[in-house]
């Protein structure tokens, strides 16, 4: 816990699975304070009172906003579907906002975000948490550097696995309104990456299909994409969350002027190969594991980076790693690719 006076203080919207992690992050980090946390589950408040003590504890942002202590910090980790217009409240509010993937389900609202913290002067962070992954940053670091030369072909692969472990009856993932599809929830960091390494992409192309979600989802469980990047080279983008039982890889291969490399693993995280022309490959640290759900696993938890990041930017020590006109591209692109369905 910090010194009240300079920590950076935050209220937590959301206390599910992610919400939950970045309470506990919070609490933990030298620089912030959990100032309150809003959900609107009241048979949480026990559990949360007993793990966060003296934490008050909302049943809505409304009601937060208008009886809770002050804070620096609203984070969004609700239902995907009210992402962009809750972190909105928070910075009319007077609030920077920290806003769970994807940041909105459109591109209107994500440019809603956008414009309401220029005309406030409050910060929004994305949290896009595959960019704090070694492999990714060494790969924007050997791109940035001109080692690749012109790139060819980009190849990115998500086979995961999101059977009724995950997509439970009567909750609001693989609902189209309120999840709004898996490109979204599942796989945005990764178009994330794409789109933070190689900028953006046109003349796109695809394929969906629905194998094995037809009970448990409104909306495909795989794609085939097909894309130019526009800063010149070819790329595709397979997905699906049809792989049986447990996640098969996340990977990123690379085809380029200069030489060939390839990010892999479950969760892109680690570098596969690495062949470039007059080049060592140097010893990365070490990706942190993934996040775990218990029956099923998600993207590397490098959430506390998300948190450190955003304590260093509001002090003045650093910059924002991910902003929200970078997470407006990304909801614009999977907007496009969707618009072909």
């Amino acid at each position: 816990m910090a010194d009240s006076a300079s920590a950076v203080r935050f209220v937590i919207c959301g206390v599910g699975h992610i919400g939950h992690r970045h309470a506990a992050l919070v609490s933990r980090h030298p620089g912030a304070m959990l100032t309150a946390l809003i959900d609107v589950r009241p048979e949480l408040q026990a559990g949360l009172a007993a793990e966060f003590p003296g934490v008050p504890f909302f049943l809505s942002l409304e009601d937060y906003l208008q009886h809770g202590p002050a804070a620096d910090v609203l984070t969004v980790a609700t239902p995907n579907h009210l992402h962009a217009p809750q972190a909105i409240q928070g910075l009319r509010a007077g609030l920077h906002a920290v806003v769970e993937k994807p940041i909105a389900l459109r591109k209107r609202d994500a440019e809603d975000l956008v414009h309401t913290a220029l005309q406030t002067g409050r910060l929004v962070f994305g949290v896009m948490q595959n960019r704090y992954s070694p492999p990714a940053a060494w790969l924007k670091q050997v791109y940035d550097e001109g080692r690749l030369g012109d790139i060819y072909l980009l190849q990115i692969n998500c086979f995961w696995n999101r059977d009724a472990r995950y997509y439970k009856a009567g909750g609001w993932k693989g609902t189209r309104q309120q999840d709004g599809g898996t490109l979204f929830t599942q796989f945005s960091h990764f178009v994330d990456l794409l789109y933070w390494v190689f900028g953006d992409i046109e003349n796109i192309q695809a394929r969906f299909r629905d194998f094995n979600h037809a009970a448990l989802t409104d909306f495909e469980d795989s794609g085939l994409v097909t894309f130019d990047l526009v800063r010149g080279g070819s790329g595709t983008l397979q997905y699906s969350t049809a792989v049986w039982d447990r996640n098969l890889e996340s990977s990123l291969t690379v085809v380029a002027e200069r030489g060939s490399l390839r990010l892999g693993g479950q969760y892109m995280d680690k570098v596969e190969y690495c062949h470039l022309q007059e080049y060592q490959l140097p010893t990365l640290p070490p990706t942190n594991p993934a996040n775990d759900y218990g029956p099923y696993q998600g993207s590397a938890a490098n959430h506390v980076q998300v948190i450190e990041n955003v304590v260093d930017t509001i002090q003045k020590r650093g910059f924002a790693t991910t902003n929200a006109l970078e997470g407006m591209k990304v909801v614009e692109i999977i907007e496009r690719i969707y618009n072909l369905k």
